[in-house]
Protein backbone atom coordinates (compact mmCIF):
# COMPACT_ATOMS: atom_id res chain seq x y z
CA UNK A 1 0.00 0.00 0.00
CA UNK A 2 1.15 3.22 -0.72
CA UNK A 3 1.71 5.71 2.11
CA UNK A 4 -0.72 8.37 2.34
CA UNK A 5 2.15 10.96 3.34
CA UNK A 6 4.15 9.90 -0.17
CA UNK A 7 0.93 10.70 -1.95
CA UNK A 8 0.26 14.41 -0.51
CA UNK A 9 3.64 15.22 -0.34
CA UNK A 10 4.59 14.03 -4.20
CA UNK A 11 1.28 14.31 -5.84
CA UNK A 12 2.28 14.83 -9.61
CA UNK A 13 5.18 12.30 -8.99
CA UNK A 14 3.20 9.81 -8.05
CA UNK A 15 0.89 10.52 -10.91
CA UNK A 16 3.31 10.40 -13.25
CA UNK A 17 5.06 6.86 -12.20
CA UNK A 18 1.35 5.30 -11.69
CA UNK A 19 0.55 6.26 -15.21
CA UNK A 20 3.79 4.15 -16.19
CA UNK A 21 1.63 1.30 -14.77
CA UNK A 22 -1.12 2.54 -17.00
CA UNK A 23 -3.72 3.24 -13.95
CA UNK A 24 -6.75 4.58 -15.60
CA UNK A 25 -8.33 7.60 -13.90
CA UNK A 26 -5.63 8.30 -11.66
CA UNK A 27 -5.46 12.22 -10.99
CA UNK A 28 -9.27 11.61 -9.68
CA UNK A 29 -8.51 8.43 -7.92
CA UNK A 30 -5.31 10.58 -6.21
CA UNK A 31 -7.86 13.58 -5.70
CA UNK A 32 -10.34 11.56 -3.88
CA UNK A 33 -7.67 9.82 -1.45
CA UNK A 34 -6.43 13.26 -0.52
CA UNK A 35 -9.88 14.86 -0.50
CA UNK A 36 -10.71 11.96 2.29
CA UNK A 37 -7.69 12.42 4.14
CA UNK A 38 -8.75 16.38 4.22
CA UNK A 39 -12.13 15.49 5.24
CA UNK A 40 -10.89 12.48 8.03
CA UNK A 41 -8.87 15.66 9.25
CA UNK A 42 -11.90 18.25 9.43
CA UNK A 43 -13.97 15.84 11.11
CA UNK A 44 -11.23 14.97 13.68
CA UNK A 45 -10.81 19.21 14.42
CA UNK A 46 -14.37 19.00 14.70
CA UNK A 47 -14.55 16.36 17.11
CA UNK A 48 -11.80 17.62 19.42
CA UNK A 49 -12.95 20.84 19.77
CA UNK A 50 -16.61 19.01 20.18
CA UNK A 51 -14.70 17.00 23.32
CA UNK A 52 -13.19 20.09 24.67
CA UNK A 53 -16.36 21.85 25.33
CA UNK A 54 -17.72 18.99 26.58
CA UNK A 55 -14.84 18.69 29.18
CA UNK A 56 -15.21 22.55 29.77
CA UNK A 57 -18.68 21.56 30.52
CA UNK A 58 -18.36 18.43 32.52
CA UNK A 59 -16.13 20.84 34.91
CA UNK A 60 -18.99 23.95 34.99
CA UNK A 61 -21.69 21.10 36.48
CA UNK A 62 -19.04 19.91 38.58
CA UNK A 63 -18.80 23.57 40.58
CA UNK A 64 -22.91 24.59 40.07
CA UNK A 65 -23.08 21.38 41.90
CA UNK A 66 -20.85 21.94 44.64
CA UNK A 67 -22.58 25.86 44.52
CA UNK A 68 -25.95 24.55 44.91
CA UNK A 69 -26.92 25.46 41.94
CA UNK A 70 -28.60 22.64 40.97
CA UNK A 71 -30.47 24.36 37.85
CA UNK A 72 -27.94 25.89 35.84
CA UNK A 73 -26.40 22.28 36.36
CA UNK A 74 -28.91 20.31 34.90
CA UNK A 75 -29.39 23.12 32.11
CA UNK A 76 -25.82 22.14 31.08
CA UNK A 77 -26.26 18.50 31.71
CA UNK A 78 -28.59 19.03 28.57
CA UNK A 79 -26.01 21.29 26.59
CA UNK A 80 -23.57 17.87 27.29
CA UNK A 81 -25.93 15.63 26.26
CA UNK A 82 -26.20 17.63 22.48
CA UNK A 83 -22.69 17.81 22.49
CA UNK A 84 -22.68 13.81 23.27
CA UNK A 85 -24.81 13.14 20.34
CA UNK A 86 -22.79 15.76 18.40
CA UNK A 87 -19.66 13.17 19.36
CA UNK A 88 -20.87 10.38 18.32
CA UNK A 89 -22.39 11.81 15.13
CA UNK A 90 -18.83 12.97 14.18
CA UNK A 91 -17.10 9.66 15.31
CA UNK A 92 -19.62 7.54 13.05
CA UNK A 93 -18.67 10.03 10.48
CA UNK A 94 -14.83 9.68 11.23
CA UNK A 95 -14.89 5.70 11.01
CA UNK A 96 -16.71 5.66 7.72
CA UNK A 97 -14.20 8.26 6.24
CA UNK A 98 -11.39 6.70 7.61
CA UNK A 99 -12.75 2.86 6.00
CA UNK A 100 -13.25 4.71 2.66
CA UNK A 101 -9.90 6.43 2.59
CA UNK A 102 -8.52 2.63 3.66
CA UNK A 103 -10.73 0.83 0.79
CA UNK A 104 -9.31 3.14 -1.93
CA UNK A 105 -5.82 3.36 -0.91
CA UNK A 106 -5.33 -1.03 -0.69
CA UNK A 107 -7.10 -0.56 -4.04
CA UNK A 108 -4.09 1.95 -5.75
CA UNK A 109 -1.24 -0.38 -7.16
CA UNK A 110 2.64 0.21 -6.03
CA UNK A 111 4.25 3.49 -8.08
CA UNK A 112 6.89 1.94 -10.70
CA UNK A 113 10.39 3.10 -10.27
CA UNK A 114 11.19 5.76 -12.56
CA UNK A 115 13.39 3.35 -14.90
CA UNK A 116 10.51 1.06 -15.68
CA UNK A 117 9.93 1.35 -19.28
CA UNK A 118 6.38 2.32 -20.41
CA UNK A 119 4.12 0.18 -22.32
CA UNK A 120 0.91 -1.58 -22.91
CA UNK A 121 1.58 -5.30 -22.41
CA UNK A 122 4.34 -8.21 -22.69
CA UNK A 123 5.56 -7.13 -26.47
CA UNK A 124 7.09 -3.93 -24.67
CA UNK A 125 8.84 -5.38 -22.17
CA UNK A 126 12.41 -4.94 -22.38
CA UNK A 127 15.42 -7.61 -23.23
CA UNK A 128 18.46 -7.06 -21.04
CA UNK A 129 20.66 -9.82 -21.42
CA UNK A 130 20.76 -12.97 -22.93
CA UNK A 131 23.08 -16.16 -22.32
CA UNK A 132 23.56 -19.69 -23.22
CA UNK A 133 22.80 -21.19 -26.53
CA UNK A 134 20.01 -22.58 -27.91
CA UNK A 135 20.32 -26.13 -28.85
CA UNK A 136 20.22 -27.35 -32.41
CA UNK A 137 17.52 -30.48 -32.72
CA UNK A 138 16.25 -32.01 -35.40
CA UNK A 139 12.97 -31.12 -36.98
CA UNK A 140 11.41 -34.31 -35.90
CA UNK A 141 12.01 -33.23 -31.64
CA UNK A 142 9.37 -34.19 -29.46
CA UNK A 143 7.95 -31.24 -27.35
CA UNK A 144 7.89 -32.50 -23.33
CA UNK A 145 3.91 -33.60 -23.06
CA UNK A 146 4.98 -35.96 -25.75
CA UNK A 147 8.57 -36.84 -23.96
CA UNK A 148 6.52 -36.84 -20.37
CA UNK A 149 4.37 -39.71 -22.58
CA UNK A 150 7.45 -41.87 -23.88
CA UNK A 151 9.31 -42.17 -21.27
CA UNK A 152 6.03 -42.41 -18.96
CA UNK A 153 7.84 -39.95 -16.12
CA UNK A 154 4.80 -37.34 -15.82
CA UNK A 155 1.29 -38.48 -16.67
CA UNK A 156 -1.92 -35.67 -17.66
CA UNK A 157 -4.61 -37.86 -18.08
CA UNK A 158 -3.95 -39.83 -14.69
CA UNK A 159 -3.89 -36.61 -12.78
CA UNK A 160 -6.39 -35.38 -14.90
CA UNK A 161 -8.44 -38.34 -13.55
CA UNK A 162 -7.33 -37.90 -9.45
CA UNK A 163 -8.03 -34.17 -9.90
CA UNK A 164 -8.64 -32.20 -13.37
CA UNK A 165 -6.93 -30.62 -15.63
CA UNK A 166 -3.25 -28.42 -14.81
CA UNK A 167 -2.99 -30.85 -11.83
CA UNK A 168 -0.24 -33.68 -13.24
CA UNK A 169 1.22 -36.83 -11.38
CA UNK A 170 5.03 -37.50 -11.83
CA UNK A 171 6.06 -40.87 -11.83
CA UNK A 172 9.47 -43.10 -11.85
CA UNK A 173 12.24 -40.85 -12.78
CA UNK A 174 9.99 -37.88 -13.23
CA UNK A 175 9.09 -37.76 -9.62
CA UNK A 176 12.93 -38.08 -8.80
CA UNK A 177 13.72 -34.98 -11.34
CA UNK A 178 11.10 -32.87 -9.03
CA UNK A 179 13.16 -34.33 -5.82
CA UNK A 180 16.33 -33.29 -7.35
CA UNK A 181 15.42 -29.72 -8.68
CA UNK A 182 14.17 -28.81 -5.24
CA UNK A 183 16.94 -29.95 -3.47
CA UNK A 184 19.59 -28.63 -5.48
CA UNK A 185 17.78 -24.66 -5.76
CA UNK A 186 17.47 -25.36 -1.80
CA UNK A 187 21.17 -25.88 -1.68
CA UNK A 188 22.16 -23.38 -3.68
CA UNK A 189 20.52 -20.87 -1.64
CA UNK A 190 21.91 -21.71 1.28
CA UNK A 191 24.99 -21.55 -0.13
CA UNK A 192 24.11 -18.11 -1.31
CA UNK A 193 23.35 -16.98 2.73
CA UNK A 194 19.68 -18.03 3.00
CA UNK A 195 17.93 -19.08 5.82
CA UNK A 196 15.56 -22.18 4.83
CA UNK A 197 12.27 -22.27 6.21
CA UNK A 198 9.30 -24.64 5.43
CA UNK A 199 5.87 -22.37 5.18
CA UNK A 200 2.50 -23.42 5.71
CA UNK A 201 0.44 -24.06 2.38
CA UNK A 202 -2.83 -22.46 3.56
CA UNK A 203 -2.70 -18.69 4.81
CA UNK A 204 -5.61 -16.11 6.46
CA UNK A 205 -7.15 -12.95 5.17
CA UNK A 206 -4.46 -10.90 6.88
CA UNK A 207 -1.53 -12.18 4.63
CA UNK A 208 -2.77 -12.02 1.97
CA UNK A 209 -3.48 -8.47 2.37
CA UNK A 210 -0.05 -8.19 3.42
CA UNK A 211 1.91 -8.81 0.29
CA UNK A 212 -0.90 -8.29 -1.85
CA UNK A 213 -2.50 -10.94 -3.57
CA UNK A 214 -5.96 -10.01 -1.89
CA UNK A 215 -7.81 -7.71 -2.93
CA UNK A 216 -5.84 -7.37 -6.09
CA UNK A 217 -5.79 -11.38 -7.30
CA UNK A 218 -8.83 -12.98 -5.09
CA UNK A 219 -10.00 -14.58 -8.65
CA UNK A 220 -6.74 -15.89 -9.14
CA UNK A 221 -6.71 -18.31 -5.59
CA UNK A 222 -8.58 -21.51 -4.67
CA UNK A 223 -9.83 -20.63 -1.38
CA UNK A 224 -11.47 -22.29 1.67
CA UNK A 225 -14.27 -20.18 3.23
CA UNK A 226 -15.24 -22.06 5.67
CA UNK A 227 -12.07 -21.96 7.55
CA UNK A 228 -11.48 -18.05 6.16
CA UNK A 229 -7.91 -19.65 4.25
CA UNK A 230 -6.60 -19.50 1.04
CA UNK A 231 -4.32 -21.65 -0.49
CA UNK A 232 -1.04 -20.07 -1.32
CA UNK A 233 -0.07 -18.91 -4.62
CA UNK A 234 3.73 -18.60 -4.14
CA UNK A 235 5.39 -19.20 -0.82
CA UNK A 236 6.31 -15.36 -1.30
CA UNK A 237 3.09 -14.90 0.78
CA UNK A 238 3.53 -16.69 4.12
CA UNK A 239 7.39 -16.29 4.45
CA UNK A 240 7.11 -12.49 3.54
CA UNK A 241 4.15 -12.60 6.69
CA UNK A 242 6.26 -14.06 9.32
CA UNK A 243 7.31 -10.43 9.82
CA UNK A 244 4.10 -8.63 9.54
CA UNK A 245 3.33 -6.25 12.43
CA UNK A 246 7.19 -6.78 13.48
CA UNK A 247 9.85 -4.19 14.11
CA UNK A 248 13.23 -5.78 13.00
CA UNK A 249 16.47 -4.70 14.14
CA UNK A 250 18.57 -3.16 11.53
CA UNK A 251 21.48 -5.15 12.13
CA UNK A 252 19.97 -8.18 10.86
CA UNK A 253 19.59 -6.17 6.94
CA UNK A 254 19.27 -8.31 4.77
CA UNK A 255 17.54 -10.98 6.28
CA UNK A 256 17.06 -13.11 3.94
CA UNK A 257 14.85 -16.68 3.67
CA UNK A 258 14.08 -20.08 0.86
CA UNK A 259 11.52 -21.49 0.87
CA UNK A 260 9.96 -24.78 -0.87
CA UNK A 261 6.59 -25.21 -1.72
CA UNK A 262 3.41 -26.44 -3.72
CA UNK A 263 1.96 -23.43 -5.57
CA UNK A 264 -1.57 -23.39 -5.89
CA UNK A 265 -3.23 -20.79 -8.69
CA UNK A 266 -6.68 -21.35 -10.35
CA UNK A 267 -5.43 -19.27 -13.57
CA UNK A 268 -8.59 -18.52 -14.89
CA UNK A 269 -9.20 -17.82 -18.41
CA UNK A 270 -6.23 -19.91 -19.70
CA UNK A 271 -6.43 -21.83 -23.10
CA UNK A 272 -4.78 -22.68 -26.05
CA UNK A 273 -0.80 -24.17 -26.46
CA UNK A 274 -0.03 -22.19 -23.60
CA UNK A 275 -1.52 -24.55 -21.40
CA UNK A 276 -0.23 -27.75 -23.16
CA UNK A 277 1.60 -29.89 -20.61
CA UNK A 278 3.69 -28.02 -17.85
CA UNK A 279 3.11 -24.80 -19.58
CA UNK A 280 0.14 -23.71 -17.36
CA UNK A 281 -0.29 -25.61 -14.07
CA UNK A 282 -2.90 -25.07 -11.17
CA UNK A 283 -0.92 -26.83 -8.84
CA UNK A 284 3.28 -26.71 -9.51
CA UNK A 285 6.12 -27.04 -6.97
CA UNK A 286 9.02 -23.94 -6.39
CA UNK A 287 11.65 -22.49 -4.77
CA UNK A 288 11.44 -19.05 -3.49
CA UNK A 289 13.82 -16.39 -2.37
CA UNK A 290 12.75 -13.74 -0.22
CA UNK A 291 14.75 -10.73 1.32
CA UNK A 292 13.55 -8.00 3.68
CA UNK A 293 16.12 -5.06 3.39
CA UNK A 294 17.17 -1.61 4.22
CA UNK A 295 15.48 0.82 1.52
CA UNK A 296 19.03 2.50 0.61
CA UNK A 297 20.41 -1.00 -0.42
CA UNK A 298 17.24 -2.93 -1.82
CA UNK A 299 18.15 -2.34 -5.63
CA UNK A 300 21.58 -3.73 -4.97
CA UNK A 301 20.46 -6.70 -3.52
CA UNK A 302 17.67 -6.77 -6.36
CA UNK A 303 20.68 -7.39 -8.98
CA UNK A 304 22.35 -9.60 -6.48
CA UNK A 305 18.86 -11.72 -6.38
CA UNK A 306 19.25 -11.58 -10.33
CA UNK A 307 22.99 -12.60 -10.28
CA UNK A 308 21.82 -15.72 -8.12
CA UNK A 309 18.60 -17.03 -10.75
CA UNK A 310 21.34 -16.48 -13.79
CA UNK A 311 23.75 -18.89 -12.12
CA UNK A 312 21.16 -21.47 -11.14
CA UNK A 313 19.87 -21.16 -15.37
CA UNK A 314 23.74 -21.69 -16.06
CA UNK A 315 24.59 -24.37 -13.71
CA UNK A 316 21.85 -26.28 -15.49
CA UNK A 317 22.74 -25.49 -19.14
CA UNK A 318 19.97 -23.67 -20.05
CA UNK A 319 19.56 -20.49 -22.51
CA UNK A 320 17.74 -18.37 -21.04
CA UNK A 321 16.86 -14.40 -21.23
CA UNK A 322 16.35 -11.20 -18.90
CA UNK A 323 13.63 -9.13 -19.56
CA UNK A 324 12.56 -5.66 -17.46
CA UNK A 325 9.06 -5.85 -17.61
CA UNK A 326 7.04 -2.89 -18.75
CA UNK A 327 4.47 -0.74 -16.79
CA UNK A 328 1.85 -2.24 -18.23
CA UNK A 329 3.14 -5.84 -17.59
CA UNK A 330 4.24 -5.23 -14.32
CA UNK A 331 2.46 -6.63 -10.88
CA UNK A 332 0.03 -4.74 -8.69
CA UNK A 333 2.41 -4.62 -6.16
CA UNK A 334 6.04 -4.27 -7.54
CA UNK A 335 7.73 -1.08 -8.03
CA UNK A 336 10.53 -3.21 -10.29
CA UNK A 337 10.61 -6.86 -12.02
CA UNK A 338 12.89 -8.98 -14.04
CA UNK A 339 11.49 -12.06 -15.21
CA UNK A 340 14.06 -14.65 -16.79
CA UNK A 341 12.56 -16.80 -19.57
CA UNK A 342 14.47 -19.63 -20.93
CA UNK A 343 14.38 -20.97 -24.44
CA UNK A 344 12.42 -24.49 -25.08
CA UNK A 345 14.06 -25.91 -28.17
CA UNK A 346 11.05 -28.02 -29.33
CA UNK A 347 8.16 -25.49 -28.97
CA UNK A 348 10.79 -23.11 -29.82
CA UNK A 349 9.50 -20.57 -27.64
CA UNK A 350 10.55 -18.71 -24.47
CA UNK A 351 8.95 -20.38 -21.41
CA UNK A 352 9.09 -17.90 -17.81
CA UNK A 353 10.55 -19.57 -15.45
CA UNK A 354 11.08 -16.61 -12.64
CA UNK A 355 10.31 -13.58 -11.67
CA UNK A 356 12.40 -11.06 -9.26
CA UNK A 357 11.29 -8.09 -7.69
CA UNK A 358 11.57 -5.03 -5.42
CA UNK A 359 8.31 -3.85 -3.83
CA UNK A 360 10.22 -0.88 -2.18
CA UNK A 361 7.77 0.08 1.21
CA UNK A 362 4.59 -1.05 -0.30
CA UNK A 363 4.19 -5.03 1.20
CA UNK A 364 5.57 -3.40 4.09
CA UNK A 365 3.18 -0.80 4.60
CA UNK A 366 0.47 -3.34 4.30
CA UNK A 367 2.27 -5.17 7.08
CA UNK A 368 3.25 -2.64 9.27
CA UNK A 369 6.76 -4.07 9.19
CA UNK A 370 9.43 -1.65 10.10
CA UNK A 371 12.89 -0.71 11.52
CA UNK A 372 14.53 1.75 13.28
CA UNK A 373 17.04 4.20 12.08
CA UNK A 374 20.08 5.75 13.81
CA UNK A 375 17.87 8.35 15.26
CA UNK A 376 15.31 5.54 16.59
CA UNK A 377 12.57 6.85 14.13
CA UNK A 378 10.54 4.07 12.83
CA UNK A 379 11.09 3.24 9.35
CA UNK A 380 9.61 1.28 6.87
CA UNK A 381 11.66 -1.98 5.30
CA UNK A 382 12.01 -3.14 1.75
CA UNK A 383 10.72 -6.23 0.58
CA UNK A 384 11.89 -8.57 -2.47
CA UNK A 385 11.37 -11.69 -3.93
CA UNK A 386 11.98 -14.09 -6.70
CA UNK A 387 11.36 -17.44 -7.72
CA UNK A 388 14.62 -19.78 -7.76
CA UNK A 389 13.08 -21.40 -9.37
CA UNK A 390 9.74 -22.12 -10.62
CA UNK A 391 9.96 -26.47 -11.45
CA UNK A 392 7.03 -27.09 -14.44
CA UNK A 393 8.54 -25.01 -17.07
CA UNK A 394 12.17 -25.48 -16.41
CA UNK A 395 11.39 -29.54 -16.67
CA UNK A 396 10.06 -28.51 -19.82
CA UNK A 397 12.56 -26.93 -20.93
CA UNK A 398 15.63 -29.45 -19.68
CA UNK A 399 13.11 -32.29 -21.30
CA UNK A 400 13.14 -30.77 -24.35
CA UNK A 401 16.35 -29.42 -25.12
CA UNK A 402 18.50 -32.21 -23.81
CA UNK A 403 16.74 -35.25 -25.90
CA UNK A 404 18.62 -37.25 -27.50
CA UNK A 405 18.23 -40.55 -29.81
CA UNK A 406 19.06 -42.55 -26.42
CA UNK A 407 17.62 -40.50 -24.25
CA UNK A 408 17.22 -37.49 -22.20
CA UNK A 409 21.00 -36.48 -20.30
CA UNK A 410 20.65 -34.87 -17.45
CA UNK A 411 22.98 -31.65 -16.30
CA UNK A 412 26.07 -32.59 -14.82
CA UNK A 413 24.82 -30.40 -11.23
CA UNK A 414 21.85 -32.09 -10.91
CA UNK A 415 23.32 -35.92 -11.31
CA UNK A 416 24.57 -36.06 -7.28
CA UNK A 417 20.57 -35.78 -6.62
CA UNK A 418 18.85 -38.05 -8.99
CA UNK A 419 21.15 -41.12 -9.02
CA UNK A 420 21.37 -41.85 -12.83
CA UNK A 421 22.71 -39.56 -15.84
CA UNK A 422 19.60 -40.14 -18.54
CA UNK A 423 16.18 -40.53 -18.94
CA UNK A 424 15.59 -43.68 -21.18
Amino acid sequence: MLQLQYIKDHREECITRLKIKNVENVEERIAEIIGLDEQRRTLQVKADAVKAEANRIAKEIGALMKEGKKDEAEAKKAESGKLKAESEDLSAQQTATEKTLNEKLITLPNTPHITVPCGKSEADNVVVGEYGTKPDLPADALPHWELCKKYDIIDFELGNKITGAGFPLYKGKGARLQRALVNFFLDEAAKAGFEEVQPPLMVNEASGLGTGQLPDKEGQMYSIPLDGYYMIPTAEVPITNIYRGEVVDARRFPIKHVGYSECFRREAGSYGKDVRGLNRLHEFSKVEIVVIEHPERSYDTLEVMKRHVGGLLDKLGLPYHILKLCGGDISFTSAMTFDFEVWSAAQRRWLEVSSVSNFETFQANRMKLRYKDENGKMQLCHTLNGSALALPRIVAALLENNQTPDGIVMPEALRPYLGFDKID
